[in-house]
């Protein structure tokens, strides 16, 4: 079992920037993908950014250009660069290790809260 671990979450303006980290218990898996989603009151989960394999990134739409996903391997660490951000950006976010297949873990979340 892997436990993921976050933080860097926080109250911030817009405009301002964030930096969340996720940091995972084990190294034994070999983890094939790692991601960013996040949750809005109201909203479903939504995929933010993801690495694939060997280094396929991904960003959903409405965060390209501002945020910028990136991994530690050496750490078992994943990051997610939020700059730019928007009032529309408030949610809680979660982090994803996959290691293929049904496996997979998550972390317990953070919430980003952003002012106006």
């Amino acid at each position: 079992q892997v436990q993921l671990v976050e933080s860097g979450g926080g109250l911030v303006q817009a405009g301002g920037s964030l930096r969340l980290s996720c940091a995972a218990s084990s190294k034994n898996y070999a983890f094939s993908t790692l991601a960013w989603y996040r949750q809005a009151p109201g909203k479903e989960r939504e995929l933010v950014a993801a690495i694939i394999g060997t280094g396929t990134v991904r960003y959903a739409d409405a965060v390209k250009d501002r945020f910028t996903i990136s991994r530690d391997m050496a750490k078992a660490t994943l990051y997610l660069q939020m700059d730019s951000l928007k009032t529309e950006d408030t949610a809680v976010y979660y982090c994803k290790f996959g290691a293929g297949g049904a496996v997979q873990f998550w972390g317990q979340g953070t919430q980003v809260t952003v002012s106006s």
